[in-house]
């Protein structure tokens, strides 16, 4: 971070000195007291388990030079204090202040599934050219984003940030921080359905993202998302790239998956055709990689450059982690889950070219709410026509992957069902052959990884 005086801080947050010790410059902001470095500001949030004013005393002992509190009556004679009305909103309000000092571009991410691997890929390419600021992990939320920002340093050129949400207005909250100059929606899924109650409800929070953008500033979108599509503006461009519809910014065409991967061309509006090659399965990468594709081509990248950006991507923790153990190969997608990307893992087990058999072991969707039995069993009906050999469920509503593989034609022996992960290990370790392609995937809350570390240490 670049230092900002408690002057520029004071002026941000509408604070107020209560102890004046000196006017020292801050070196970087923290919201955690172990973790503090001297010469930080810390920011005390209140959480559902834990207030940070509790631990201020601490934070000063490792060396705050300054810090946020919400209590008037709080005095401490070695450290600068600054009174705000709510440390959160002061959190966002020195984020945005410290953002605005920035004259780089900004590029925002939201969508039901993939942004986290569409953010990675679009600052993997730009990294070919450009010093890049990403966001890091699941540093996504309304006190992740504006740790995120205050990592800008004078040397970096371009910023993508990732936006995530559980509920209405709260991208529109961190929209307001970040102020993009192109904002990417990938897709408009079902996560989240259970507390947004429809998937219209998802598409209008969704769209919060693009509530700052102005003239000559762009919406990129997935132009065969049938919610997407429809969006239309005086007030910004909009863009879309995809595979399928006719009215695409960038297409791609002529795809052939490999052993290795994919490979497409794409053509733009000036009718310019260049073949990529994807190092990553799954027709639904192909949207994320046009993502980054655009965004290099807009930013004056050349082929070589983007395609030298999409081959050294690679996907974060737990996202698509495609390994062999053994003459075992699993693919790793246990972040999390829900509908979509249940069925686009399930593509991507259907297409393996492995000649042993394909096992699924499916944990459940967590948040679905009263959807939960519709939607499992509609993945479990997905599952059966990807002509998986072995479903494995495990969870409480894993029950209905079990009855829609097997009502669509999945004899019982096939379709197990499971409580907990260590019986799942447990049977799993029985049948296991030389030559299985084995998936494991399910919401973060079931810990499938659990599975993941088994068949690492076992195979």
């Amino acid at each position: 971070m670049q230092s900002m005086t408690l002057d520029e801080i004071l002026k941000a947050v509408n604070g107020t000195l209560l102890n004046v010790i000196d006017r020292k410059e801050v070196h970087g902001i923290s919201i955690d007291s172990r973790t503090l470095k001297p010469g930080d500001l810390y920011i005390p949030i209140i959480g559902t388990r834990f207030d940070g004013h509790d631990f201020i005393d601490q934070a000063i002992g490792k060396g705050a030079i300054a810090c946020f509190t919400e209590k008037k009556d709080y005095y401490n004679k070695d450290v600068n204090i600054i009174l705000v009305e709510d440390t959160l909103k002061a959190l966002h309000s020195l984020a945005l202040y410290y953002r605005k000092k920035m004259n780089i571009p900004f590029i925002a991410i939201t969508g039901s599934s993939g942004k986290t691997t569409t953010k990675d890929m679009i600052a993997s390419v730009l990294e070919q050219k450009y010093k890049v600021l990403k966001t890091k992990e699941n540093f996504n939320n309304e006190i992740g984003l504006p740790l995120t920002l205050f990592e800008l340093e004078s040397h970096h050129e371009i910023a993508v940030i990732e936006i995530g949400m559980s509920n209405l207005g709260e991208i529109s909250r961190l929209v307001h921080i970040v102020y993009p100059d192109i904002a990417i929606i990938t897709n408009i899924g079902l996560s989240h359905i259970e507390k947004l109650g429809s998937q219209e409800k998802i598409f209008q929070a969704k769209k919060e993202i693009l509530e700052t953008l102005s003239k000559n500033q762009i919406a990129l979108l997935n132009g065969d998302d049938p919610f997407l599509s429809t969006i239309k503006s005086d007030k910004f461009k909009v863009k879309f790239i995809g595979i399928k519809s006719n009215k695409l910014d960038l297409k791609a065409k002529n795809i052939v998956k490999t052993e290795k991967g994919i490979q497409f061309s794409i053509k733009d509006k000036n009718n310019i055709i260049e073949r990529y090659f994807l190092n990553l399965p799954g027709l639904h990468n192909i949207y994320n990689s046009l993502m980054a594709i655009y965004i290099g081509k807009y930013y004056g990248m050349n082929f070589k450059e983007i395609q030298k950006g999409l081959e050294k991507f690679k996907p974060s923790k737990m996202r698509m982690d495609i390994f062999e153990k053994g003459k075992v190969k699993v693919i790793n997608d246990v972040y999390n889950a829900n509908p979509d990307s249940m069925k686009a893992a399930l593509k991507v087990l259907k297409d393996s070219s492995k000649i042993g058999r394909k096992i699924a072991v499916l944990g459940d969707m967590l948040e679905m709410g009263k959807w939960a039995a519709k939607f499992h069993y509609d993945v479990g009906k997905f599952v059966y026509n990807c002509n998986v050999d072995i479903l494995i469920g495990v969870g409480e509503n894993a029950k209905y992957y079990v009855q829609g593989a097997m009502n669509e034609g999945l004899c019982k022996e096939k379709a197990v069902l499971f409580k907990t992960n260590d019986e799942a290990i447990a049977y799993l370790d029985t049948i296991i052959q030389n030559d299985d392609v084995i998936l494991i995937k399910g919401s973060r809350g079931m810990n499938m990884e659990k599975i993941v570390n088994f068949l690492q240490e076992r195979c």
